[in-house]
This record gives C-alpha cells, structure tokens and sequence, in this order.
C-alpha cells in the first residue's frame, strides 16, 4: 500500500511538473486588470505583461551574464509559489499618511541542469508591476554579475521623457520628449505616453547593494521597442559583487490611465521593506530657510573672506526670521573648512567667525534648529571616517538634520556614485546618521528608490536640476516647461530637493532668473513635494513681502495627495491635504503657454463650508515682462464648487482653503 502511494504522489508530482512546463504560469492583479504570464520557450525564461486586452510588454528575456556564463538561456522551470496581500500601513511623513499594499504574487523557480538557481518574484498590483530576482546561495560562494540580461519590450513604439545616462552629471539633466526608439541609454524613471490614454513609468525600488538601473532602446520586430538593462559599472567592468542568496532590486512599471495616476502611485514605496526604525518620533519634517541662494547670487561665499555667508551673526540673523515667520530650521553651507583653496575638508571643526555651539544654543531660545551641512567632494571614504563622530556632535547640539553632498564626478576619484560601491556608502550614511537621530538630506545622489520606507530618516534628495541653475547657468536657467514635466519624471521617484520659492529675479549672470512668475514659485511649493522643503530666497527678498502668508502656512507633510489636472511639460495641478488637520493646499502651474485651469472641488467634505485663499498671476503677469504681479482673492467654496484658476505664461497659482467656522 505504501508504495503504491508513493506511486501515486510521484505521477502527480510528475504531472504537475510537466504543466508547468507545457504552460505559461500567470498571476494577475487583485482587481484582473494587469496580467502577468511567465514561461520558458527555447530554454530562455521570459515574461510579459499584459493591461486588460493590451499586449504593454511583449515576451521579454530574463537572466544574468554571471562571470563568463549566462544564466537563464539553458533553463527549466521546477516550481512556483503563490501568494497575496491586503493591509494598509502608515508613514510617519509623505504624501499619503495611509498606503495600501494590495497585490498578487507568483514565485517562479527556474534550474538549468548545472544546478544553478534562479528565482523570480512578480508582485502584480492594480496600478502595476514589480519584479525582483533571486540567486539562491550557491554553496556560499562568492560571484559576480558582469550584466543583468532582463529586457522590457514594449508591443509598440510611443513618446518618452527621460534624461541621457551619458553626459548627464548627478542627473541634473532636462527631461526631453521623443520617440523611445530614437533614445540613447537613459537613467530611470522613465515617462512614456504609451497611448493616449495609456501611460508607463519605469523605474527600480529597494536599491540596497546592487548597482544602479539605465535602460537603452533598441528597435525590435513589427515596431516593437526592446529596453536592455544598462547597470551602473565598477571601474573595472563588474556590475555587481555577490555573495550567498542575492536579492536584485524590483524592476517596477506603474501603469496609469492618466499621467496624474503615475503621481499617486506608491507601487515602489510597497516595494520597500517597513521601516528598520521603529521610534520615529523625533523624525520632523519642516519648512526651513538658508543661507544659500545669496551664495549662488555671488553675495556671499561658502570659504571665509570678507563676504562670508556662514558667519555667526548672519546665522543668527537668519534664526530671528525663521523664528518670526513659523521656519523650523537654518541652514548653512561654508560653516566648516574645506571650501577655500587646498583646505583640508573637517566635519569636527569651524571656521574661526562660525561658533557652533552659540548658534545651535541661541536657535534652541528661538525654537529654530540649525542644519548641518556636509559637503565631500566626492571623498566618500572622508565622510565614512568622521561621520560617527561628527553626527555624535550634531545630536548633543541638537542638530536633528545634515544635507550631504558629493560634487565631484568620481567617488574616491574612481567609482560611479550610482554603482554598487556608491550604494553601499550612501546607505552606511543613512543608517549611520539613524543611531544619533539624524535626518539626510541627499545632494548628488544616487536615482531615489524608495529607501525612505525603511529608513524614514532619508527624508529628501536632490538628483534634478534644481533653482541653482536659475542662478549662473550661463545658458539662461531652465525653462519654463522644467517644473512641469519633473512632477511625472524625477519626482516619480522620490522626494525632491529642488529649492522653490525664489521672490526676486535680479540677475547675476545676464538672461539667467527664475522663468516664472511669483505666483509659479508659491505653486511649485506644493506640486513639488519634500518634506523638508526649503524657502530658497535670502531673508531680504521675503520682507514685507504678501506672498510669504504662503510659505508660512503650507505643510510639508501630507494625508492625501490628488492630481485633479495634469499634462506632461504643459501644466499640473496638485491638491494635497493637510496630516493631522482639514485644510487643504493646491499648487498649479503651467509651461510658456497662459491657460485657465478648473480645478473641482469634489475632494472636500460633502457637509462643511470651506474659505479658499488663492494666490494667482496678476491680469497683466508674464514670466519675461511683468513676473511680480500677483491677486489675493477669497471665495466661499464647498464640494460642489469648481475653481477657475488663471494661470499667465510660465505662471502658476497656489490655494489654501480652510474649513470656515460656524
């Protein structure tokens, strides 16, 4: 009896297998609409994506070039696992307070008959697709990736925005459109107008310790656009060191019917792991100011001299207005040796006309924190030596922010800040800057992945071409379609420190200023999102001004976020609500072309009245004659209402609407 059941489970086990063979394994989203098939023709596993009755991604090769071997060409499939999940979690900061994780799952295990392991997870949600690898610990033994072999082709050729991996410094790049096809190797996100009412986005999410995504296009059969994996390299050749079971980061491709829909998607922040800290209270998200922009203005320097910025007075200075007009914190970049001429760079030490422990006391008797700032050059071994104990003295001072940076091409003058070796350091600083309730704001960084999720205290990170270019770029700044299109490029990623809120255009550089209006500026304040959001301008330039009762009042972290209008590089429109409050906040602005927007009221509480403040261009505004003028106006307005909103060239408006007491 025994051995007949043995019989038996040995059939069906063999049975099971060869279907699993014979047939493609599919998973789909919990709501139908995006299907995922998973196969093996010809010895190659591949995969392919499909949204309702729409092929988006054709069969797609999966697999790895490990050392001198492929792997994933020569292969069987010898199991899969199935799985689900449904809860919601909340952030301590963001755009929404409460995400929900809603997806199906499906584990293909993959062999070839060497023995060696492949494993791929799907995680299939409503709004898109997230896949990751697997190399099961073969025998412990050390290995290296010399390329990631996985392939996105798309059924059809389509308009993309995205930024050139070559040439492009710190991606501070301007996102341009064109056919995919026509591309070179581009960083992600990558923005495609699949169809008219169709769009994709892809990115990564979970970068931990692997090398940086690029993708590069290559025209395939019957108009089909193939994307080969183009990671960041070592400098000698290598891609990835690995070592035991290796887990890739998710390959992500967030699906929207509208390019607004990409905004709210928080496919990649539920591909992230839950937060390793588990105490956030001391984690403060906030408006803050800087000396900074006077710098870039050529008013100030960042070394020592007669016109310093970082000064104790000036500091202090700066302290007395955030006090008085509701900014939590100061920076200050210049404070420490390194800027001047072969100085050596200290995170320990002053300059001699900067007393840290007096401007971090007299703050505290403002209720104003100063922010740190450590700038490396691109040494990131430096950073790595003093960090301990530098961020051990910024937290008995009550230092509770540091904004990092790494101008320089080169870490350590010889690796890629997006390779494998830049992730290890970058995520040594984040967890380092954890242990003393630090919190990082990262300039030059490697492309946002959602690492926020795990470790909240990344609170924002640069990564765009920011409002310094609208300072002494000698070509003339960015223009005016720049803020535009990041909210459905470079923001898809992360949070982004690009510096809103400039109040004076004078020039430094002749034909270089903000190409907006002020009324744009008060909007990018919102569509814009960073938890800690800086007010970018000199103190001098927001005095006596109307349009910082703005600035004052917006919040930087959020309980809902809507995109009620938006059109990629023409114009946006972003409604945010308040956390732990009932005003709502909306930012709207548009590229070179005036336009009236109507923004519906629906998001609002059926049964309150609502005040709305709205800030908008001036009737004669105009980005290149007349960019100050700007109305205040106040209207009563409930769910049924509908805001019209008048936008001049390059103009923006931005609305706070308060609940009305009865």
């Amino acid at each position: 009896m025994y051995k007949k059941l043995v019989s038996i489970v040995v059939l069906f086990c063999s049975c099971c297998f060869a279907t699993v063979q014979a047939k493609e394994l599919l998973v789909t989203s919990p709501n139908g609409t995006v299907m995922v098939a998973v196969g093996v023709k010809t010895g190659k596993a591949y995969y392919s994506v499909k949204y309702g009755e729409k092929t988006l991604v054709t069969p797609s090769h999966l697999g790895f070039l490990l050392g001198d071997s492929q792997l994933g060409n020569h292969v069987t499939m010898t199991g899969k696992h199935s799985d689900s999940k449904d809860d919601t979690w909340v952030q301590p900061w963001g755009e929404d307070e409460r995400v929900r994780n809603h997806y199906n799952e499906l584990t293909v295990n993959f062999k070839e008959k060497n023995g060696r392991r492949m494993d791929v997870v799907f995680r299939v949600f409503d709004d898109g697709v997230g896949f990751r690898y697997i190399l099961p610990n073969q025998k412990g033994e050390k290995f290296v990736i010399q390329d990631e072999l996985t392939e996105i082709t798309l059924a059809h050729d389509a308009k993309a925005w995205s930024i050139p991996t070559n040439r492009t410094a710190y991606f501070e790049g301007i996102y341009t459109s064109d056919l995919l096809s026509q591309k070179d190797t581009v960083c992600t996100p990558l923005t495609i107008e699949y169809e008219r009412d169709l769009f994709l986005a892809i990115h990564e999410a979970a970068l931990e310790d692997y090398a940086s995504i690029n993708l590069t296009p290559r025209q395939a059969e019957n108009g089909a656009v193939r994307l080969l994996t183009a990671l960041s390299p070592w400098q000698n050749g290598v891609k990835v060191y690995g070592e035991g079971t290796t887990k890739t980061p998710w390959r992500t491709i967030i699906i929207g019917k509208t390019a607004g829909e990409l905004m709210t998607s928080r496919l990649m922040l539920n591909l992230n792991e839950p937060s390793k800290i588990t105490d956030t209270s001391w984690i403060e998200p906030g408006r803050y100011i800087g000396i900074w922009w006077s710098i870039h203005k050529k008013q100030n320097t960042w070394e020592m001299g007669p016109t310093h910025g970082a000064t104790t007075q000036n500091v202090k200075r700066y302290m007395d207005f955030a006090a008085r007009h509701g900014f939590s914190g100061v920076l200050a970049e210049g404070w420490n040796p390194g800027w001047g001429e072969g100085e050596q760079v200290s995170y320990l030490k002053t300059y001699p006309d900067f007393d840290m422990e007096e401007v971090c006391r007299y703050g505290a008797s403002k209720g104003v924190r100063f922010i740190g700032h450590m700038e490396t050059w691109g040494n990131s071994r430096l950073l790595e030596q003093q960090m301990d104990s530098a961020f051990a003295w910024f937290s008995r001072l009550g230092i509770r922010a540091v904004k990092t940076g790494y101008v320089g091409q080169l870490f350590d003058g010889k690796e890629l800040a997006k390779s494998q070796y830049g992730i290890r350091h970058y995520r040594k600083v984040i967890e380092t800057a954890a242990k003393y309730h630090i919190m990082i704001d990262n300039h030059e960084p490697a492309m946002p992945t959602g690492i926020q999720r795990t470790w909240p205290n990344l609170m924002t990170q640069e990564g765009v071409r920011g409002q310094e270019y609208n300072a002494w770029d000698r070509r003339g700044g960015n223009p005016p379609a720049h803020t535009v299109t990041l909210p459905f490029t470079r923001c898809l990623a992360g949070p982004t420190d690009f510096t809103p809120a400039i109040f004076n255009f004078s020039e430094v550089v002749k034909g270089t200023h903000p190409h907006s209006t002020l009324a744009k500026q008060l909007g990018e304040f919102v569509v814009i999102y960073s938890p800690l959001q800086m007010a970018a301008d000199a103190i001098e330039n927001y005095e006596g001004q109307p349009a910082l009762s703005f600035i004052e009042s917006c919040p930087t972290t959020w309980s809902k976020t809507l995109v009620p209008n938006g059109e990629i590089g023409q114009y946006v429109t972003v409604a945010r609500k308040e956390g732990n409050g009932d005003r709502w906040f909306i930012g709207s602005i548009t590229n070179e072309e005036a336009r009236t927007l109507r923004v519906s009221m629906d998001f609002l509480d059926a049964d309150k009245s609502y005040r709305a403040i709205i800030y908008e261009d001036g009737p004669d505004a105009d980005y290149e004659h007349n960019p100050y003028t700007m109305t205040i106006r106040q209207l009563d307005v409930t769910s049924q209402h509908e805001l019209i909103l008048n936008l001049a060239r390059s103009g923006g408006a931005a609305v706070r609407i308060e609940p009305r007491k009865k």
